[in-house]
């Protein structure tokens, strides 16, 4: 079998080190650091000659440094013989820019995934991208897992009774519907406009929620906008509580306070990116689904050349 060698990034080295641990791996030590002028440089410390190599950075906040920290991670892999890299991006930045809303914008999503490939990845591991028809950007296999019986796990732990699934806007339906069917809950959405990046105004709610137990079902928080918006939509609709679930804690200063503040009762997210313990908040770690997809992959050998979207337990 082909050797395995697990590479840190340095946007989340405890996500990496559960993997390990779970894994029964060693990480390979990596030198990251910066010249004076911010330029980053990398090196990876062990021989991955020939070897399966799999970089763990998510590109979380800062995104730049994160995506660029990746690739030099990747080229420096790719230079030293390595005989396949596999980028494990569990949350991956830009995914909110797939598309061109306007004349004189980018696509950001498919430059990211462009620039990747461009390093000499030539296989992707990520967990609930903003949209599925991102997937598409991809030019090389991607393994797109979903959180779902994960966080469903914690849902059924909270005991919520009287419970609807609510998705805070129409694009979030799929996922919502998804989360709704599995508890055989009521579903519900907010209709909300977007007058400008990173601000939601909600409008009405759609569906019964009066006397219910909300949760809002999201891929991520990042001001807290829309999660607050909804919030308070609900509890103008006559909701008994507001609960939150959200895979992604790109969480900006302050969003977490401002959920709290909309009277959002129970938090609840993963650690694809790093985030700090709080007791407002429950923590759903992905260490297990990471190490048990790293190690199907690993013991598989080569990954049939296609886009694959896998529903892990």
């Amino acid at each position: 079998m082909t050797a395995m060698a697990l590479v840190p990034g340095d946007a989340h080295p405890e996500l990496a080190h559960g993997i390990a641990a779970l894994m029964g791996a060693t990480l390979a030590p990596t030198l990251i650091s910066a010249f004076a002028d911010g330029e980053t440089r990398v090196r990876i410390e062990t021989d991955v000659q020939d070897a399966d190599v799999y970089i763990v950075q998510p590109t979380s906040a800062p995104t730049n440094e994160r995506l660029m920290t990746l690739a030099l991670l990747a080229e420096a892999a790719r230079a030293a013989g390595a005989g396949r890299v596999t980028a494990v991006v569990p949350y991956f930045g830009y995914a909110r820019q797939d598309v061109r809303n306007i004349t004189g914008e980018p696509r950001s999503a498919q430059l990211a995934a462009r620039v990747l490939r461009c390093a000499g990845v030539e296989r992707v591991v990520t967990l609930d991208l903003h949209s599925p028809a991102l997937e598409g950007a991809f030019e090389m296999p991607l393994i797109h897992l979903r959180a779902d019986d994960l966080m469903l796990q914690a849902i059924r732990s909270c005991g919520f009774s009287q419970l609807t699934v609510v998705s805070p806007d129409a694009g979030g339906l799929k996922r919502a519907q998804r989360y709704a069917a599995a508890l055989a809950a009521p579903l519900a959405v907010v209709a909300k406009t977007r007058p400008r990046a990173d601000v939601a105004v909600a409008l009405q709610v759609l569906g019964e929620v009066r006397g219910r137990a909300c949760l809002i079902v999201d891929d991520m928080a990042s001001t807290g906008g829309t999660i607050v918006g909804a919030a308070h939509a609900l509890l103008g609709a006559g909701a008994a509580a507001v609960h939150a679930l959200f895979i992604h804690a790109v969480m900006a200063p302050g969003a977490l306070e401002r959920i709290c503040a909309a009277s959002v009762r129970t938090i609840m997210t993963t650690d694809s990116v790093r985030i700090a313990p709080d007791p407002r908040i429950h923590i759903v770690p992905i260490a297990p689904l990471l190490a048990q997809t790293l190690g199907r992959l690993a013991s598989r050998g080569k990954l049939r050349m296609e886009v694959t979207d896998v529903q892990e337990s």
